[in-house]
C-alpha cells in the first residue's frame, strides 16, 4: 500500500473539510513517518514573507555556495544543490507532500550542508511543512496577499509567524530569526524566535548606508561590528537592498567572514523572471518581473518611474480564484505611475476573464486612464506582449510585462497550459523588428 492509501485509510476524506488544517498536519506526520522523516539531520533555512522570498533564497544559497558550503535550493523559481538547479514546474512554491519528500531523500543523498527553503504562508497554516527542521527563519516582508484563502491579514501574518515558532522549538538547530525591522509587523516576528536578527534602511540591528539605486543594480555599505562591508547587488530596484540585507544578517549569522559576504552576493547574476531584461537589438528596453502583488507594484513603480524618461507601459493580469480585492489596487497603481496600461489574462482559470479584465480597469479609470486612449484591455496574454511592445515609439520607453515571470504554465478553463513569458517576449520583439 503507497503512502497515499495509508493517508487516505487513515483519515477519512469527509473530515478534511471539518479539521482542516489538522487533517494536512495527520497527512504530514503519515507521509514523514512512511518515508523515514526524509528532514532530520538537515540544518533548514526557511525564506517567508509577501515579496521577495525567491531572490532572498537565491541570495543565500548564491553565497553559501560561494563560501565553500554543499547548498540545496528549492523556491518558486527552481531547486537543486549547488550549481545544479532544476526549473521549477509546479505552479506553486511549496510543493506537494509526496514531492517534498522525494527532494528531501534526494537532497540528503548529495549529503547538503544546509538547505534554503522558500515558505508559504498556504504551507505554515495547512501544517504542510511539519518535520522540516528549520534552523534560521527569514521574513522578508508582510503586505497585502492571499485574503482569498487567509481571509484576513492578521491570520495571513500569523501563518507567516508559524515559521519563526518552528524554527524556536528545534532545539538542534540556531534558533535564530532574521527580520526586516522596517516592516510594521517586525516586534510580533522577533518574539516568535529566540535570537532575532533584525535589517533595514530606517530601523534594525544592521542597516544599509550610502545606498545607489543604478538601472541595472544597486550599492550600499552596511556595518558589521567594526567591519564595513561594501555590498554590490546585480539585481535592482530598492526591494532588493532589503532582500540582500537579509542575506547579509543570514551570512553573519552563520559566521561567513566580510568578504564571503560581499563576494557571494556579488556573485548572483540574476534570477529567472526577476527584473529579467529582454534584448533582441531593440532601441527600448523590455523587462520581464513577477511582481503581482499591490506592495511589488508600488515599489517597482515608485523606483522605476523617476529614471524612465520615455513612456512606462506597464502589462498585467490577476488571477482567477484568488484575491479579488488587489485587482482595482494594481490597476489603480499601475493608472498612477504609467503612462499606458495594458491589462490581459493572468491564469483566469474557470473565471470570466472579461469579468477580471473590467475589474482591474475600475481600478486604473480611477487613476485617471481612458479606455481606448492610455488604457487598453487584450485579453490573450501572447497578443497583449505583442500589443505592448509595438506601444514603444522611443528609445526611451520602457515596457514592463509583469505578473508571470518565471512560471511555465498559464491555467486557463482547460487547465494549465505551456507558458514562457521570458520567450514570448524575445519572440514577439523579432516580430517587431521585422515590422520596423
Amino acid at each position: 500500500m503507497n503512502t497515499r492509501s495509508i493517508v487516505k485509510k487513515a483519515i477519512p476524506s469527509n473530515l478534511f473539510k471539518d479539521i482542516e488544517p489538522y487533517g494536512h498536519l495527520a497527512e504530514a506526520i503519515l507521509y514523514n513517518t512512511a518515508n523515514g522523516f526524509p528532514g532530520r539531520g538537515l540544518k533548514v533555512i526557511g525564506v517567508t514573507g509577501t515579496n521577495g522570498k525567491t531572490s532572498t533564497a537565491f541570495m543565500i544559497h548564491k553565497m553559501l555556495h560561494e563560501a565553500g558550503y554543499k547548498v540545496g535550493l528549492m523556491t518558486t523559481v527552481a531547486y537543486g544543490v549547488g550549481d545544479n538547479l532544476k526549473p521549477q514546474i509546479h505552479h506553486m512554491t511549496s510543493v506537494p507532500m509526496p514531492e517534498l519528500m522525494k527532494r528531501l531523500k534526494w537532497m540528503k543523498q548529495q549529503k547538503i550542508e544546509w538547505l534554503v527553503l522558500e515558505t508559504t504562508s498556504h504551507a505554515l497554516a495547512q501544517n504542510r511543512v511539519w518535520g522540516v527542521p528549520y534552523s534560521v527563519a527569514v521574513m522578508t516582508n508582510i503586505t497585502h496577499e492571499h485574503l482569498d484563502y487567509h481571509r484576513t491579514f492578521e491570520r495571513y501574518r500569523d501563518a507567516k509567524r508559524k515559521l519563526f515558532r518552528l524554527a524556536d522549538k528545534n532545539h538542534k538547530g540556531l534558533r535564530a530569526g532574521v527580520i526586516n525591522a522596517d516592516d510594521p509587523s517586525s516586534e510580533l516576528f522577533a518574539g516568535d524566535i529566540s535570537y532575532p536578527v533584525t535589517y533595514g534602511i530606517n530601523k534594525g540591528d544592521i542597516r544599509a548606508k550610502n545606498i545607489q539605486l543604478l538601472p541595472d543594480s544597486l550599492n550600499y555599505e552596511v556595518k558589521l561590528g567594526e567591519e564595513l562591508l561594501h555590498i554590490k547587488c546585480n539585481l535592482p530596484g530598492s526591494f532588493n537592498v532589503y532582500n540582500s540585507l537579509a542575506a547579509v544578517c543570514v551570512g553573519k549569522t552563520l559566521g561567513l567572514t566580510g568578504l564571503q559576504i560581499e563576494k557571494g552576493i556579488a556573485a548572483l547574476e540574476s534570477v529567472e523572471g526577476r527584473m529579467t531584461r529582454i534584448n533582441e537589438g531593440q532601441d527600448f528596453s523590455v523587462i520581464v518581473d513577477y511582481a503581482h502583488t499591490p506592495d511589488s507594484f508600488e515599489k517597482l513603480f515608485r523606483d522605476l518611474r523617476p529614471v524612465i524618461k520615455g513612456k512606462m507601459i506597464v502589462m498585467f493580469g490577476s488571477p482567477g480564484r484568488r484575491d479579488e480585492e488587489k485587482r482595482a489596487v494594481q490597476g489603480e497603481l499601475a493608472g498612477k505611475y504609467a503612462d499606458e496600461v495594458i491589462i490581459t489574462e493572468e491564469d483566469d482559470r474557470d473565471i470570466d476573464g472579461q469579468m477580471i479584465l473590467e475589474q482591474i480597469a475600475g481600478g486604473a479609470q480611477k487613476a485617471g486612464k481612458v479606455l481606448g486612449k492610455d488604457l487598453f484591455l487584450v485579453h490573450d496574454r501572447t497578443e497583449a506582449i505583442a500589443f505592448s511592445i509595438n506601444r514603444a515609439k522611443s528609445s526611451n520607453d520602457t515596457v514592463l510585462l509583469l505578473g508571470k515571470g518565471h512560471e511555465k504554465t498559464i491555467e486557463r478553463a482547460n487547465g494549465e497550459n505551456p507558458w514562457d513569458e521570458i520567450g514570448t517576449a524575445h519572440q514577439s520583439l523579432k516580430e517587431h523588428l521585422k515590422q520596423s
